[in-house]
């Protein structure tokens, strides 16, 4: 074999590779862009067709603009508030300097919060609201998966509570809430706990019943091994159930952050919670002509927000499943 059919044999693997690269690269980065590029052109176009009471509707560079002055305004804010606590500081130090013996007290800034602080109180108020429902929903999925009698007796409810909508649910938390919930010191808002206790009865259910399918779905030599190694109870839910069905059971936990999400802004909007779905709220009210663009800024933060708190699943499934293959994207 010459030279010459030597280098072209040694340099087809590495062409193959170069195009496989750039195919991959065209897949995962132009392909998306491109579709973020039309998505963006169209929005622009039909924008200006649209004319509302508040004026036409809001276009990219509109948008823009909001964001930028919604960052102003926060960072103008957390200057007041580090002002506000600079001269409390001031003052308790001359206090002390002239009574040794005074205890400074040091009171809230009572500011507005501004959108980053109600992106946090919808993130914190969605995470604890996740939790109770996760914390509720796996062990009585586990349940359902192991005893078909306990399936039996509970489905119906499933199927009974699993349509009903977080605006029907929402008056009766709200109630409930403000007849159980009586301090005159409270540690959490009556607002807060409403949105949360809805939110977690809203994304109960795919948790629940993505769990009892995967328990109820492990493989036979599994359960056979199980029996052959004699393991008791626990041990058989440790390291059998929840290792085989760590999938389903992050499908459902994908499912419920992804409707808990959804829910939260409906709740904050009734409940006025001061989240992202109060901001939605309180700027259609107010009304003005930047109102809509304030409005699409909260709009992409939910969508962004939303996206991410799906892949931060998946890594995290990603990390505790032992079957990678079995990880959907």
């Amino acid at each position: 074999m010459s030279r010459a059919q030597t280098a072209s044999l040694i340099s087809m693997p590495v062409k193959s590779l170069n195009i496989s690269s750039a195919s991959t690269l065209l897949r995962n980065a132009m392909l998306p862009l491109l579709g973020i590029l039309i998505f963006l052109s169209l929005w622009a176009v039909l924008a200006k067709n649209i004319d509302t009471s508040l004026g036409s509707f809001p276009g990219p560079s509109e948008v823009f603009t909001q964001a930028q002055v919604l960052i102003e305004e926060h960072g103008a804010q957390r200057e007041k508030a580090n002002a506000f606590y600079e001269r409390q500081e001031q003052r308790n130090a001359a206090r002390i300097a002239q009574d040794p013996s005074y205890n400074p007290t040091i009171r809230a800034f009572t500011g507005a919060p501004t959108f980053f602080d109600q992106i946090w109180t919808s993130l914190y108020t969605v995470t604890v609201g996740f939790l109770i429902a996760s914390v509720i929903a796996v062990p009585l999925g586990i349940i359902c998966g192991l005893s078909k009698a306990s399936y039996a007796a509970i489905n119906p409810l499933i199927q009974l509570l699993k349509p009903v909508s977080p605006l029907a649910w929402l008056p009766l938390v709200t109630m409930v809430v403000s007849a159980v919930y009586v301090s005159d010191d409270p540690m959490f808002s009556k607002s807060f706990i409403t949105s949360a206790v809805t939110v977690s009865l809203c994304c109960l259910w795919p948790t629940l019943i993505n769990t009892a399918v995967g328990v109820s779905s492990i493989d036979s030599d599994l359960l056979n091994v199980s029996k052959v190694l004699r393991l008791g109870p626990f041990s058989h839910v440790m390291k059998i159930v929840m290792p085989s069905s760590i999938p389903m059971i992050f499908t459902g936990l994908r499912l419920s952050l992804g409707i808990g999400w959804m829910v939260l802004i409906a709740a904050e909007m009734l409940a006025q919670n001061p989240g992202l779905g109060k901001f939605v709220w309180d700027e259609f009210q107010n009304g003005s002509s930047e109102s809509l663009a304030r409005i699409m800024v909260a709009v992409l933060t939910i969508g962004l927000i939303g996206f991410a708190l799906d892949r931060l699943m998946l890594l995290l499934q990603k990390q505790v499943s032992w079957d990678k293959g079995a990880v959907l994207r």
